[in-house]
């Protein structure tokens, strides 16, 4: 890997919160933000973003309550797609982003299509959504609180990474390096000396204090930057019939369906990276 490909960490304050950044690029190139799923964190992009990191500066934030950043005391007002918004325009403030592609997958797409239908759409050069609508199937919602809502405990590092492997099955095929790293950074230690998973049980709150953002088509409907979603063939996030319907509408995105994956796709290997890099290219293209 490149000294260019090597990440590299920041934390500073945004809306009373210490983020942490994980940075890839040159500060100079044309900038693009990956922010990841529900309970994942920043670590999840290293491929993608090292992908990137010739010709992009490229930030994965770890939303707060996640990661390296920090949790919140108010967790029904700020655990919330609406306030993820606000610091992720804090975030891109911070590195003088005028203007950024978006990539994001499941809740980081929801952040994303939250920001491209607000007044601050022109942040936003370019959407792409990985695995999420602006409809978040019932049945879907239950199986994430079944596994999110209560954190497991691990004697071992091992133990905890084959527990990942299973539980994150669903994002398809990936080399073992991913899957050693998202053991490395997704467990933390208790004080009772056993492992968990690296963010607050509370995260979950925003399927009901804030459900109303699970059902959002008004708000997609006035979306109007360049758009690609990316599907898992098998997820139970973003079926069928409202992938259809989010390209029949709002924004009309282009999309490709990833086989082998459910919710949602890693697009680690090698391959699947250089297929976002076409897809970025042909949406830069539509921004002019």
């Amino acid at each position: 890997m490149s000294q260019r490909a090597q990440p590299r960490h920041a934390f500073f304050a945004v809306l009373g919160h210490e983020v942490h950044v994980t940075e890839w690029g040159d500060r100079s190139a044309p900038p693009l933000v990956m922010w990841h799923g529900l309970a994942r964190t920043s670590r999840d992009f290293d491929e993608l973003a090292a992908g990137f990191a010739a010709d992009h500066f490229v930030i994965c934030p770890d939303t707060i309550g996640r990661g390296q950043s920090s949790w919140s005391e108010n967790p029904e007002a700020e655990y919330s797609i609406k306030h993820y918004a606000r610091i992720a325009l804090g975030v891109m403030d911070h590195y003088g982003m005028a203007k950024a592609g978006w990539f994001g997958t499941s809740m980081g797409g929801l952040i994303g299509m939250r920001i491209a239908s607000d007044p601050m759409a022109d942040r936003l050069r370019y959407l792409i959504i990985n695995d999420i609508g602006p409809e978040v199937p019932q049945p879907a919602i239950d199986r994430i609180l079944a596994y999110a809502a209560d954190l497991p405990s691990f004697a071992t590092v091992s133990e905890g990474e084959a527990w990942l492997r299973t539980t994150y099955a669903p994002f398809g095929a990936a080399e073992d390096p991913f899957w050693q790293r998202m053991a490395m950074t997704s467990l933390r230690r208790m004080g009772n000396g056993r492992l968990t998973l690296h963010y607050d049980p509370k995260i979950v709150v925003q399927f009901t204090a804030s459900a109303e953002e699970l059902l959002s088509w008004e708000r997609y409907d006035r979306i109007g930057v360049p758009m690609h979603v990316f599907q898992g063939a098998n997820s139970d996030i973003l079926p069928p019939q409202i992938l259809q319907r989010m390209c029949a509408s709002g924004p009309r995105p282009t999309s490709t369906t990833m086989q082998g994956c459910g919710h949602a796709p890693s697009l680690s290997l090698p391959g699947y990276v250089g297929f976002v890099r076409e897809v970025v290219a042909r949406l830069q293209t539509r921004c002019g």
